[in-house]
Parts: structure tokens; sequence; C-alpha cells
């Protein structure tokens, strides 16, 4: 099992105070336009690494108009414990994270929670910039490898002081060198890490008998094919070193990798998909993720799906009821109103979240 038993939100986003005590059952939640239901599945997504399902900075999670900063806590039960989280930040610093009393990286976050999530932003993840299907895939390598972060933060790092030394025209072989070598390093594990993650959730497509279309998946690169070794992307990125002062910025790499789906049973890319067809997909690729993790670690993630009902029939819906519920993840959920959630029954717990002058207040129903 696992599963976010409790929850307290202080100064966050729309909530002023909120505690909540739940079990592991998936968690249904509703209420009008603006009234904090993102909000709270947001603080969720503070459990695991990075900086939430909105990608947004710790000073524009703060409650205003008070600016006070913001504190997260909660009981994560796994198989083997439970641990007390607590994660917070002050006047807009980086957050902080305490795992049982002690200071903690967010590395070691991740190595206790995993948390999958999908959200109405990613419903144009087919058809919008490689920038975001590349997000998208390295959290789902990340939901298998907790170091994959630490191999992008190196790649990233490396490659910015490589295009300073592009844009600045400096021709010094032996630093470029350097930070080839590291990019290299980093960058073919990047690379592999990705293939694997790809391989999992593929496979777990293939397994399943779902209600869900299963998509091909494919890295692609805008110029021929990903270095294939270390020393290939090393040498690629030394040939390509007067091309790239041209543009100002590297070239080459997994920086530039994109994701490739395409719908399995009509040979479609998922580009040329309906509005539909391409929820479908992704909610296909979130639940094949969740599989393959449960596989794992022996439980399966934690999901968070926002306003998942929108372009899902009620057929489908009912069907994504059901695969969560024989998945046996805790799934939090929300939607405009109640009936949205009617055929999940008492397989679920309810809550109701409403906008009471300006502060969300979260109810049990």
């Amino acid at each position: 099992m696992l599963a976010l038993t409790s929850l307290t939100l202080s100064h966050f986003r729309s909530h002023r105070l909120a505690r909540l005590s739940v079990d592991a059952r998936p968690v249904a939640i509703w209420g009008p336009n603006g009234a904090g239901k993102t909000n709270l599945i947001e603080a969720v997504s503070l459990f695991s690494p990075g900086r939430g399902l909105r990608r947004a900075s710790a000073e524009e999670m703060t409650r205003r108009p008070e600016a006070l900063g913001w504190k997260l806590s909660g009981l994560l039960s796994t198989a083997e414990a439970t641990h007390e989280i607590e994660t917070w930040s002050e006047n807009g610093a980086a957050r902080q994270v305490l795992i049982d009393g002690k200071a903690a990286s967010q590395l070691a976050l991740g190595r206790i929670a995993r948390v999958l999530w999908l959200i109405p932003a990613m419903d144009r993840l087919w058809i919008e910039g490689a920038d975001g299907r590349r997000r998208f895939l390295d959290r789902m390598v990340l939901s298998f490898d907790p170091a994959h972060a630490e191999a992008t933060l190196a790649y990233e790092k490396a490659m910015r002081e490589r295009n300073r030394l592009l844009k600045d025209q400096v021709r010094d072989a032996f630093w470029y060198g350097a930070l080839e070598s590291q990019m290299a390093d980093a960058g073919h594990r990047i690379d592999m890490a990705r293939q694997a993650a790809l391989a999992r959730v593929q496979a777990a497509q293939q397994d399943a008998e779902t209600a869900f279309p299963a998509a091909t998946l494919e890295l692609r690169q805008p110029e021929g094919e990903m270095p294939a070794t270390e020393a290939d992307l090393k040498e690629a990125l030394a040939e390509s070193r007067s091309r790239d002062m041209a543009a100002g910025r590297t070239l080459v790499g997994p920086h530039r990798t994109d994701l490739h789906g395409t719908y399995a049973a009509k040979d479609v890319p998922a580009s040329d998909c309906s509005t539909g067809e391409q929820k479908a997909l992704l909610i296909s690729l979130i639940l094949a993720n969740a599989r393959a993790l449960a596989q794992d670690i022996g439980a399966p993630p934690i999901l968070l799906l926002d306003e998942v009902a929108a372009h899902l029939d009620a057929s489908r819906r009912a069907a994504l009821y059901d695969e969560i519920c024989a998945l046996g993840a805790q799934a939090w959920m929300t939607g405009t109103g109640p009936e949205l959630f009617e055929d999940l029954g008492d397989r679920a717990q309810r809550l109701e979240v409403l906008d009471l002058g300006g502060a969300s207040e979260v109810h049990p129903r």
C-alpha cells in the first residue's frame, strides 16, 4: 500500500488551513470552478520530488494577500512503514523537506513516495512542442528511477556552461572537452533510463486488458538518431562545436529528444487523433506506468487525476474507475459535481471543496 492518509495545508494557495484524514481508497473531490480543488491535489503532488503538478515556484504557491509562506504536512503509508513528511517554503525560498523529523533531500522523498498525475494542461501533449513531451517522459522515468533527477541536473548544468562558451565564441578545446565529457556521461545515462522506462510502460500496456487504447512510443531526434554510447555522444558533441557556435546553443544530445506516440490499433499518430482519443491514450500511459511501478515496488503509486472526466464518455469513465480500483491505487480525482463519481459507489471517499469568502474549505461527504 502507498497512500497519503493525513494531510494538513497551511497558507497554501487558496487554502488558509485544511486538515484531511483519508484512507487508501480513491478520493473523489468536487466543487465549482475556482474553489480550490486543483490546489488540493497540487499539495499532494509536493510529496514527491520537483515543483509539483503545476511546475510553480515556491513563491507562487503561497496564499495571498498574507504571503507568509506555506507548509504541508502529512502521513505517508508504505508497505514498510508510515512516514511523517513536512515540506514548506518561507518568503519564496526553495522548499525544504523533513522526513520523520530529519532534514532530507527531494531525492530521498522520491525514494519513498511515487506520485503520477494527469492534468488538463497535458491534454495538448501530442500537439504542443517537444518540451512538454520531454517533461512528461522524464516524470515517467523519475517514477522508476529517482536518481534520474541527478543525471538530468548534471547534464543541464554542464550544457549551460557549454552554451555560455558557445555564445561568447570561446574556442578553447580544453574547456569544451571537460564539459562534453560530463555531458556525455550524464546524457548517456539519461537516454538509457528513458529507453528502459518506455520499455516497461509498453510492456505493461501489452500485458493488460483495458478499455483504453495502447500507444506505441518512440524516442526521436530532430536530426538522425541519438548517439548510442557515451563515447559516441562525446564525439558527436565535439564534431558539432562549429555548428553549435553558429547557433549559440547545443544542437545534439538528450535535451533534443522528442517522444512520439502512435495509436497502436489504428496505426495513427497521436497528434492526428481526436481529442477524446488523445485523452484516452494519456490515461492508458498513466495506468500502464502505475502497473509497471506496482511490479517494481510492490504497490501502485498515488495517482492525481485533475478533471479526469473531461473528454471521457460515461462508459470510459466507469472503466477508468474500475481499473483504478483493480489496481488498488489511492487516486485523488477532481470534478465539478458528485454525479461524475457515481460509478465509484462505496469504493471511494468523497470531499467537497467550497470557496467561502475567498478561502477554500474542504468538507468530507
